[in-house]
C-alpha cells in the first residue's frame, strides 16, 4: 500500500473523514480524539509528516492541519469501495444461502405440520417490514454510468444503473456517498420525508437528479419484495365430511394450490397481530371466502430486525383448538432462531 501500515491507513482515514464533514485542515489533537490508536500527539505528528512526504495529505500552510491530497482521495475511495464491496459480497453469499436454508425448512415445516395435525397447512417466506437503509455506495462504471448498490437492514441488496451525462470525479462521488449515507442510514420508506429529500436534493446542488434516482430505488427495492408460501396437506380435506362435498373441497383445495389468496390471509394476519402472535378465524371471519367453513389458525414468526412471517393450520370448525396452537407456539419458538446469522 505504498508505505501505508494499518496506523497509517487508520490516520489518514481519521484525517479524511474529519475534513470531509468539517471543510477545515485538520490536526494532530483532533485525531487523537477520533482514532482508537491511544497515540499521543507528538507520534500522530510523526505520522502525519510520513502521510505528507508520501504525498496522501497537504499542509496548506506554515502551522495549519493538513488536508487530503488527490492520492489520498483515491486511496480512501478505493480503499472505501475494497471494504463495501467485500461485505456486499458476504452478505450475497450469506442471502444465498439463507434463502436456500429458509426454503428447505419451510416446505418440510408445513408437510410435517400437516402430518402432526391431520389439517391443510401453510407457511409464508417471511416479508421485511419496515425496513431499514443499511447502506448506499456509488461507484462509476463508466463515463456515462453510475452504479448504486443499496443494502437493507434485512441484507436485502438492489442495484441499480444511473445514467450521466458527464463523468463525475472522485471527490464528488465521495461527497454523494457520505451524504446518501449519513442521512439515510437507519431510515425506513416513511421515514424519509419531503423536507429531509428536499434537504438532500439542495445539499447534491447540480447532483440532486442523481439523490433522486437513489430514492425511488430504495422504494422499489421495497416494494419488489416477493413472498413465497408453501402448503401441505391438502388432501387431509377429504378425511372431514363437512369439508369433503365436491365443489367445497376442490375450491379449498384450489385455494391451497394457487396461493394467491393466502396473500391475503397473511397481511390480515400481520396486521391484526396481537401479543401472542396467534390469531383464529372461525368461519366467516376468515379473509378467505373459500375457506367460510372452515377454521383457520395461524401464528407469527419473526427472524428479527423486523422480518416476519406467517404459518397457518387450515382444518374443520371441530378441529382440536388446544392441540393446534401449542402446535404453532412450539414452531414459533423453533422459527425464531433457526435462521439467525451466527455471530462473527
Amino acid at each position: 500500500m505504498d508505505g501505508l501500515d494499518e496506523r497509517k491507513v487508520k490516520i489518514l482515514d481519521a484525517i479524511i473523514r474529519t475534513y470531509l464533514e468539517t471543510g477545515e485542515p485538520v490536526g494532530s489533537r483532533t485525531i487523537s480524539k477520533y482514532t482508537d490508536l491511544n497515540l499521543s500527539s507528538a507520534t500522530i505528528r510523526n505520522e502525519m509528516s510520513d502521510l505528507e512526504e508520501l504525498g496522501y495529505i497537504l499542509q496548506p500552510h506554515t502551522s495549519a492541519g493538513r488536508i487530503p491530497s488527490d492520492k489520498g482521495y483515491r486511496f480512501y475511495v478505493d480503499h472505501l469501495l475494497d471494504m463495501k464491496n467485500k461485505e456486499i459480497s458476504d452478505m450475497k453469499e450469506f442471502v444465498i444461502e439463507h434463502t436456500e436454508k429458509m426454503e428447505m425448512v419451510l416446505k418440510q415445516v408445513a408437510k410435517l405440520l400437516a402430518q402432526d395435525t391431520n389439517y391443510a397447512t401453510m407457511i409464508s417466506s417471511p416479508k421485511y417490514n419496515a425496513n431499514k437503509v443499511k447502506f448506499i455506495q456509488l461507484s462509476q462504471l463508466d463515463n456515462n454510468q453510475l452504479l448504486a448498490v443499496i443494502v437493507m437492514e434485512a441484507n436485502v441488496v438492489k442495484n441499480k444503473i444511473i445514467p450521466l451525462t458527464e463523468s463525475l470525479d472522485s471527490e464528488i462521488l465521495l461527497k454523494l456517498n457520505l451524504l446518501l449515507n449519513t442521512t439515510l442510514n437507519g431510515l425506513s420508506i416513511p421515514e424519509i420525508n419531503l423536507g429531509t429529500i428536499s434537504r438532500m436534493k439542495e445539499q447534491a446542488g447540480s447532483y440532486s437528479d442523481i439523490v433522486g434516482v437513489v430514492l425511488d430505488a430504495v422504494a422499489e427495492t421495497i416494494s419488489q419484495e416477493e413472498m413465497e408460501i408453501y402448503t401441505s396437506g391438502a388432501t387431509n380435506i377429504f378425511k372431514y365430511p363437512e369439508l369433503s362435498d365436491s365443489r367445497k373441497a376442490s375450491e379449498l383445495i384450489y385455494t391451497l394450490e394457487e396461493k394467491q389468496q393466502l396473500k391475503t390471509l397473511v397481511s390480515d394476519s400481520l396486521s391484526n397481530e396481537n401479543e401472542t402472535g396467534i390469531q383464529v378465524y372461525i368461519g366467516n371471519e376468515s379473509p378467505i371466502q373459500t375457506m367460510k367453513d372452515c377454521s383457520v389458525v395461524t401464528a407469527t414468526y419473526e427472524l428479527g430486525e423486523g422480518i416476519k412471517g406467517t404459518v397457518g393450520i387450515i382444518g374443520p370448525k371441530r378441529m382440536d383448538y388446544e392441540k393446534v396452537m401449542d402446535s404453532l407456539k412450539d414452531l414459533k419458538i423453533q422459527l425464531d432462531g433457526i435462521f439467525s446469522k451466527p455471530s462473527t
